[in-house]
């Protein structure tokens, strides 16, 4: 600013000079100013800019941060070439804080390390007196915005995602956006959720919290005698009783531990809680797979955790604003209707197995079919239903199905693969929602057992819950329509989003975190993209 308002009284007071000379005179000042703007621009870096030859040199003396040249230049010309992180001689308070905020990359679950590290750390060391050029330290700490940025706000690029399998909407950013919002109230550093979803900061607290249970050495593995070890069961009482109570008290699901060995109803709640988090069935046994689960490594948890802040990184904080939209997540096995910020419905649902894998994608719901056939895919009849025709002549007639224009469909009725209802959003990967006559499925804990679709439990007071507020679909005209007599669509007048994820690690709105399967592999996948290398950055 102070550049900007030496060369405006300059300016003005040539034109000053100008009102009062003659004529004649014009043309010279006019050459006057002209070569008064030559001159400013030739020594502009002592006024506070930089220059584009200033910028390449650069990165030709620091050729390891050149993947960062493209988004540094275009940061520089949207801000006019004037420097960002000086305050006349002295770096800013603001790059000072950025600079604290990259040491602590850890905290953000991220193990990048940017080149040239040591000559920052030599910038804001006062002991160094040997100090770089004011251009150098500048686009150092421009390259060193950019670093935190990519690796904090948007993490690994689009194609990588595309690569991985997640197909879920692009998130973009805006470097130049995104510092001046930071300028403008630094507290964003810490926490803003225009630039990372609640989700992301809800796990940051939790890695916190495990990397102190980690120091402090609370996670202690649970002995059993694994080759005569038997359901722990209410009103046993053993050593491991008191190792599972002292667990359950570490991570918060009992408030006090009575160090007892006996399994009693304070015990019997903290176990329900515990199972309710992790997505286990709610009974109170503890089977040897449990305590497996437990007996994880807290290494292990921290990293899962650290996994799913980087798939949260990914998210366009607008999904989570959205008035309306379905969440499945497939690891949980678990739905969410989201209406005005609330949950307005949670079920159970059973996906794809490993050979036929649930896609990780978005879309949205357009209507919704009640009483629905089943147009069985070419690759079932391919692979299952011609040996079973063949061993059987009247298996389609015996399993209500029929030959329709030379594929086959299912009838509607109650046995219908889709069930009674399915919820239908436009795709490639021809995959929906649907009910499921085999409810038996939900009792399993794993729940991997369709050719891709997903399954939900609770698929009913899901289609109520939707059209509850639409006038034209009374709850009686909606038990007609799923009477299974006769396919019925529903067009809905406002579409759903719905988003298909993949989290691991989950925490409620308590901030209580749930862990779960990796069903597809897919954070050993992430893990090695991430940490099988001492990456500069994920961008």
């Amino acid at each position: 600013m102070r550049n900007f308002t030496f060369l405006s009284v300059i300016i003005a007071g040539c034109f000053l000079m100008f009102s009062f000379s003659p004529a004649a005179n014009a043309k010279k000042l006019k050459n006057d100013l002209t070569e008064f703007e030559n001159v400013y621009k030739i020594n502009a870096f002592s006024f506070g800019t930089i220059s584009v030859a200033e910028i390449n040199s650069f990165y030709k003396k620091y050729p390891k941060l050149k993947v960062y040249q493209k988004d540094v230049e275009e940061l520089y010309k949207k801000k006019d070439y004037n420097l960002i992180w000086h305050d006349d001689k002295n770096v800013s308070e603001f790059g000072a804080l950025l600079y604290h905020k990259v040491n602590l990359l850890n905290d953000q679950g991220i193990k990048a390390q940017m080149p040239y590290k040591d000559l920052i750390d030599d910038i804001f060391n006062e002991n160094v007196s040997n100090k770089l050029p004011k251009s150098e330290t500048e686009l150092l700490l421009s390259n060193m915005y950019v670093f935190y940025a990519s690796n904090v706000y948007s993490g690994v690029d689009a194609q990588t995602l595309k690569k991985i399998g997640w197909f879920l909407p692009a998130k973009t950013i805006s470097y130049d956006k995104i510092l001046d919002s930071l300028m403008a109230d630094p507290d964003r550093l810490n926490k803003d959720e225009n630039l990372l979803v609640d989700q992301y900061y809800r796990l940051q607290n939790v890695l916190k919290k495990y990397r102190s249970f980690e120091k402090k050495g609370l996670w202690k593995k649970i002995e059993i005698d694994e080759a005569n070890y038997k359901e722990l069961k209410p009103l046993d009482s053993g050593k491991v009783v008191q190792q599972i109570r002292e667990r359950l008290f570490v991570v918060g699901d009992l408030k006090e531990d009575s160090k007892s060995q006996y399994y009693d109803q304070e015990m019997m709640d903290a176990v329900l809680k515990y199972k309710k988090r992790y997505g286990l069935k709610l009974n109170y046994t503890f089977t040897k797979e449990q305590i497996d689960q437990m007996n994880e490594p807290i290494s292990n948890r921290i990293k899962t955790i650290m996994l799913n802040m980087e798939r949260c990184r990914w998210i366009p904080t607008e999904l989570a604003s959205a008035r309306e939209y379905i969440m499945v997540n497939i690891p949980s096995f678990r739905l969410v209707y989201v209406k005005d910020g609330k949950y307005d419905l949670v079920s159970d649902v059973f996906v794809g197995t490993r050979m036929t894998e649930t896609v990780i994608f978005s879309g949205k719901i357009d209507r919704i079919v009640f009483s629905p056939y089943w147009y069985v895919p070419a690759s079932i009849i391919k692979n299952e239903l011609k040996l079973k025709m063949a061993e059987d002549k009247n298996y389609l007639a015996d399993h209500n199905m029929e030959w329709n224009g030379g594929a086959v469909r299912q009838k509607p009725g109650p046995n219908n693969s889709l069930g009674l209802v399915k919820f239908m959003f436009p795709n490639p990967n021809d995959i929906y929602l649907h009910d499921t006559p085999a409810k038996s499925l939900f009792d399993f804990e794993k729940r991997i057992f369709s050719h891709g679709c997903i399954n939900v439990r609770d698929a009913k007071k899901l289609a109520m819950e939707i059209l509850k507020d639409d006038p034209d679909w009374p709850v009686d005209k909606i038990n007609s329509a799923m009477s299974g007599e006769k396919e019925t669509p529903c067009i809905l007048k406002n579409k759903i989003p719905i988003y298909i994820g993949y989290f691991t690690a989950w925490v409620n709105d308590d901030g209580e975190i749930g862990f779960y399967p990796d069903v597809y592999d897919r954070d050993s996948s992430l893990d090695k993209l991430l940490y099988s290398n001492d990456s500069v950055s994920m961008k």
